[in-house]
């Protein structure tokens, strides 16, 4: 999930700019507004989605480390309670990242019906840049860190199995895998 958060974000941060950009560069024409206004409205839908993806992420893997923990009697600490702290650290900055370009967009509109004055869209969107990159950073760290987590409790679930006399849980799946094609 490391190297795909990665590239998402890469790729989010450079529409961010190219809306940024478009904006700030284009958007005195009526092409240029429509290409800043398109390019705006996607980005955000876009900017959206990867943040509910860190949210997804850290719900489902949260809720397998708890259930793999009670399945298995680890103990709370410290790797179930790490993915919980992990995801009360990494919800507030995501939220904020996708409000911020929420209300960006909304400011974005009510200036181009000259409704709002254009430079509180503009600080929107500065906000939105330095806003998202500090959640980049925060969501990176905690997806590596809990990468490390789900590892740990790999390996200590494979520790508990071989105690047992149990095998491995990868050759488990391969045992299983071989039963399911007959061989």
């Amino acid at each position: 999930m490391t190297r795909i958060f990665l590239g998402l974000a890469l790729l989010d941060a450079a529409a961010l700019l190219a809306a940024f950009a478009t904006g700030f560069y284009y958007s005195s024409s009526e092409t240029g507004a429509l290409v800043h206004f398109t390019l705006g409205l996607y980005t955000v839908i876009g900017n959206l989605g990867l943040h509910c993806l860190i949210f997804i992420y850290f719900l489902g893997t949260g809720r397998w480390v708890k259930e793999v923990a009670l399945a298995y009697d680890l103990p709370d600490e410290p790797l179930p309670k790490l993915t919980r702290e992990l995801k009360r650290k990494t919800f507030p900055p995501a939220l904020f990242a996708m409000l911020v370009p929420i209300a960006a967009a909304a400011a974005g509109t009510a200036a181009q019906r000259q409704e709002w004055p254009r430079i509180i869209h503009l600080g929107l969107a500065v906000l939105t840049l330095l806003v998202n990159v500090w959640a980049f950073v925060v969501e990176y760290r905690s997806v590596a860190r809990n990468a490390w987590v789900i590892d740990e409790v790999m390996r200590e679930v494979d520790r508990r199995r071989a105690a047992a006399g149990l095998p491995s849980n990868a050759e488990a799946l391969r045992q299983a895998e071989a039963g399911e094609r007959g061989g």
